[in-house]
């Protein structure tokens, strides 16, 4: 079996949900808990764990917490410096 993600025009909905009651014993339809909370929830999941990932194999840099305070201390610097122009 395999499981597919669909999209239906509001106006198309009695239609499809009437060949998916002739087709019941090959479909299964069932809502996305996931998705109902959040439209985006399979896209942010694929990014936090190419994120998680490239963290591990060293792709990106990881900051010690005194990097990342240097860091930030230039950056609203920067910030504010821009701000006042």
């Amino acid at each position: 079996m395999q499981t597919l993600s669909i999209q239906i025009q509001d106006s198309y909905m009695q239609q499809f949900m009437n060949f998916v009651k002739q087709s019941h014993s090959n479909i299964t339809v069932s809502k996305d808990k996931n998705l109902e909370i959040d439209p985006y929830f399979y896209e942010r999941k694929r990014d936090l764990e190419q994120i998680i990932e490239d963290s591990e194999n060293g792709t990106m840099e990881m900051l010690s917490q005194e990097q990342y305070e240097k860091e930030m201390k230039i950056f609203f610097k920067d910030l504010n410096a821009n701000a006042n122009l």
